[in-house]
């Protein structure tokens, strides 16, 4: 029997989920101090929590700019 392991997204997988560069998830990462599910070596992995907050800070940052661009 086939054990199967859920994918846990690194930076890159989560920028690419999302369809953004990976440097605003870097910076959701950072100015938000999430901390990486676990690390595989030097890659940091995150949760599939962590993916959805990522992405609705994403969305926000993005509806701001659209607020104060008018």
């Amino acid at each position: 029997m086939a054990v199967i392991v859920p994918a846990a997204p690194t930076i890159g997988e989560i920028a690419r989920r999302l369809g953004v560069a990976v440097h605003r998830v870097e910076y959701v990462i950072r100015t938000r101090n999430l901390r990486p599910a676990a690390r595989a070596g030097n890659i940091r992995v995150f949760s599939e929590t962590d993916v959805a907050y990522v992405a609705s800070e994403v969305r926000r940052i993005d509806a701001d700019r659209e607020r104060t661009a008018l």
